[in-house]
């Protein structure tokens, strides 16, 4: 943070295009709008007894959502100079999500003539959060006094009370890194924050889905590879499929893939996994997908430290835009950290009583571990087996707590034949419900349209 002064605006390089706040304008893509709007809503209502919730206020300073997946902070030091409490229980509720649960908070009331004072005699944080309502100026010239005690590499963001493009490029020339002006949601502050300690020798990191069964058999793996696929070769984007089954997992069997580097071996040595290491223990069965199998077998019990599975994972990220773990019907320490740290968890059910328990089970969970995450997505699958006593999928999501984003009907052919011949449902049937199912989740995660299949010149001679 330095303490020179700011530039006055005729000395001032505009670097904004013609509309000054084109750029600082949180924008509302179309295809995440769905997404977006659940994730307000949820946000909204966790946060119900701090604000009362209004319309998201488009003009308020910040950044764009990311187009990959959400990283934990590392280990630093919050310092929050509030003058509201509505601001201070905003923090606290930022606090708690997963996203920050290495980071410790401070929450001091004052604002920043109280972060004067306290900087004056102790040390700098890596990050100090401070709350102004007074004018502009006076809101500088705060500034400048802080900048005398803060050291120099400390990250600095402001919430101010209006909209102002000439205090906003005056504090960005002073060393602050980021403006923000209320209403604002938890998820905008916790990635506003990520944001400013983003590792620069990998800023990227992909969308992390987790796809686990409320029960065994529920064909909770069949549902991950076949979103896997239809991410990768329907919807177009780089996806990568772990098998983290490693005694029973079928990934290299529903590809029909031979190989003899699985995902234990990476497991095993986490601290050699880098890019390149894993890069080739991965099986690649198309342009756009690629595997981390499983060794699918009994004759080594592997004890793999709860450490190893976060480490791989990471690894896998930071390399692919969509990551599809496929999960073992099993509960851990691993496990929940594991569902806890996605993006996005899909349960997978059939309509029937022990599903019903022990999905509810895991989305209460969910819910209450990840409270500004998207709810966990419900998939319910084999319906409509005959002769088979089904709770109603009405009354399946009214007691589980989630509506189905796809329900998939009871089709043992297709399936069947698509597992027999190594391949998946979009392959054996493209216009089968199943399949269109499949690939309106992938659209609904991703946030983009299915790319129609193009029919070669041999197929259309053949009718096909």
């Amino acid at each position: 943070m330095s303490n020179e002064k700011a530039l006055f605006d005729e000395d001032f390089e505009d670097v904004f295009s013609d509309d000054p706040l084109a750029d600082l304008v949180r924008p509302s893509a179309a295809n995440d709008a769905t997404d977006e709007q659940d994730a307000v809503a949820e946000d909204a209502a966790s946060g119900a007894a701090l604000h009362n919730p209004v319309e998201q206020d488009l003009s308020a300073f910040g950044h764009g959502e990311p187009s990959g997946g959400d990283v934990m902070l590392p280990a630093i030091s919050i310092k929050l100079f509030y003058e509201r409490e509505e601001t201070r229980g905003m923090l606290e509720v930022c606090s708690h999500d997963r996203r920050m649960g290495r980071a410790t908070v401070e929450c001091i009331p004052g604002g920043i003539p109280a972060a004067i004072a306290y900087m004056s005699e102790n040390p700098t944080p890596n990050l100090l959060l401070i709350e102004s309502s007074d004018s502009a100026a006076q809101v500088l010239r705060e500034i400048d006094a802080l900048a005398e005690h803060c050291d120099e590499n400390v990250k600095v963001m402001v919430i101010g009370a209006v909209n102002d493009i000439t205090l906003y490029r005056q504090l960005i020339a002073r060393g602050v890194s980021e403006y923000l002006v209320p209403p604002f949601q938890p998820l905008q502050i916790i990635r506003s924050i990520g944001e400013l300690f983003v590792n620069p020798e990998s800023p990227f990191i992909g969308k992390q889905i987790s796809v686990v069964g409320a029960k065994g058999g529920v064909g909770a793996s069949t549902i991950a590879h076949n979103l896997a696929w239809a991410l990768a070769e329907n919807v177009k984007v780089n996806t990568t499929l772990v098998d983290l089954d490693l005694s029973f997992g079928t990934t290299a069997l529903d590809f029909n893939q031979e190989t003899p580097q699985t995902v234990a071996d990476a497991l095993l040595a986490p601290e050699r996994a880098d890019e390149s290491v894993i890069e080739r223990l991965l099986a690649k069965p198309t342009d756009r997908l690629s595997l981390f199998t499983a060794p699918a077998t009994i004759n080594q019990i592997m004890d793999i430290p709860d450490e190893a599975y976060s480490t791989v994972i990471e690894g896998v990220r930071r390399n692919v835009p969509y990551l599809v773990l496929d999960l073992p019907h099993m509960w851990s320490s691993w496990m929940m950290s594991t569902l806890i740290a996605s993006d996005e968890v899909i349960i997978v059910c059939q309509p029937d009583l022990a599903s019903l328990r022990n999905g509810k089970n895991m989305i209460d969970q969910m819910k209450a571990k990840r409270p500004n995450d998207h709810p966990p997505r419900l998939v319910l699958n084999m319906s409509g087996v005959p002769k088979r006593p089904e709770i109603p999928a009405k009354d399946f999501s009214a007691a589980i707590g989630v509506e189905p984003d796809v329900i998939l009907p009871f089709d043992p052919e297709l399936f069947g034949t698509a597992a027999n011949n190594g391949q998946m449902i979009s392959e054996t049937a493209p216009e089968s419900k199943s399949s269109q199912a499949i690939d309106h989740l992938a659209s609904t995660l991703s946030g983009r349209a299915v790319v129609p299949q193009e029919k070669s010149f041999l197929k259309k001679l053949l009718g096909k």
